[in-house]
């Protein structure tokens, strides 16, 4: 049977940080992708070609800008969307429904109560609803986690299951070579006394990054919840030491665990939870990896039969951060043909298609 070459859809990187670095080179080795603009904030990277953000060995002729007039002009399918939005909600927002507005489709890690649409505001959800009228365009928010650890998986899992019991999804991970000390380190306040306002642990916070999750799990799975609850604790670091995460004082916090839990009949029957560490040694009693396996999730569900599946994510260079930050890069990413042949509307994994990833160019 005679093939015919894929469709390509034209994508412009709107972040070129942590993520958005990696989404650079996914793009560019993608067959059915190509890279026709990059938006950057800081001063020091307008200008340069995507290559030097994005870590490729070959100039893409594609220079960063912050222009967004001109963004908007091109001729684009997609914009893959990893500018910083937890601390920038308003101006987040505002991102997106330009963008939408404009023509283009959207994938997106920034806004995780966005994982599950159902979930999020309704004042929001309307905003981006009309957008997407208005553009004729598609508009999809995941990652590794949330996203991909806690919605795929565990539903793949249940699909073996005469009944369901409970479902618990846990990050399991030491942040040590995360060098995220401005946001993700301030967030779960590591390197801080144990009563510093860690804006990630204030009433509210963990159910609104976590919940959408645990509310698509009981959704699919045809369960209504009573109640979702947040739980969680801090512990001090024994001594101090350095981390990519910052420097760590004795005393201050080097670990954080906690729980977002959907509440059936008084008990968590859907749980996503978190163990995050500064240290091996921190926390010997919470929850953690089969020995021998240092960071990653484990999926457990209860029921007929029970599952137990444990994932190690390994970078190229070895490290389980990385293999996390080039993960919620590339779940977008590859998600773009499927989204921008979906119909128009703000989207859920449960509405899209199967994908995956494809064969990538090298470069």
């Amino acid at each position: 049977m005679k093939q015919t070459a894929p469709k390509r859809y034209r994508v412009i990187q709107w972040g070129t940080g942590n993520a958005g670095r990696k989404a650079i080179g996914g793009i560019v080795r993608h067959p059915e992708l190509e890279l026709v603009g990059v938006h950057a904030h800081s001063p020091k990277k307008i200008g340069r070609d995507a290559a030097e953000l994005g870590e490729l060995r070959e100039p893409t002729g594609i220079r960063a800008t912050d222009d967004v007039e001109a963004l908007l002009a091109l001729d684009a399918d997609c914009v893959s969307y990893m500018a910083q939005g937890e601390t920038r909600i308003r101006e987040t927002v505002d991102d997106l429904c330009r963008i939408l507005a404009s023509g283009k489709n959207v994938v997106n890690t920034a806004i995780v109560s966005l994982v599950y649409p159902p979930f999020s505001s309704p004042k929001l959800r309307e905003r981006l609803d009309e957008a997407c009228r208005a553009g004729g365009t598609t508009l999809f928010t995941s990652g590794f986690d949330p996203g991909w650890s806690g919605d795929v998986i565990p539903l793949s899992l249940a699909s073996v299951c005469e009944r369901v019991d409970s479902i618990r999804v846990s990050e399991l991970m030491d942040y040590s070579t995360y060098e995220d000390p401005g946001f993700t380190g301030v967030y779960f306040g590591f390197g801080r006394p144990l009563d510093f306002d860690a804006p990630l642990l204030r009433p509210g916070m963990l159910k609104g990054g976590w919940g959408g999750m645990v509310v698509m799990l009981a959704d699919a799975l045809g369960v209504s919840l009573d109640e979702i609850r947040e739980v969680h604790e801090r512990l001090p670091a024994p001594e101090s030491f350095d981390t990519a995460m910052g420097r760590i004082e004795k005393g201050t916090c080097a670990g954080v665990r906690f729980e977002v839990q959907g509440i059936v009949d008084g008990k968590p029957m859907f749980v996503a939870a978190h163990c995050n560490r500064l240290r091996d040694d921190i926390g010997p009693d919470w929850d953690r990896l089969s020995p021998g396996k240092t960071s990653g999730y484990k999926i457990e569900v209860k029921g007929s039969p029970s599952l137990v599946c444990e994932l190690e994510p390994a970078g190229e260079d070895g490290d389980h951060n990385t293999a996390g930050i080039t993960g919620t890069a590339m779940r977008v990413v590859n998600a773009i043909p499927v989204v921008c042949e979906a119909e128009p509307g703000v989207k859920s994994i449960l509405d899209l298609p199967l994908f995956t990833a494809r064969v990538a160019r090298g470069r």
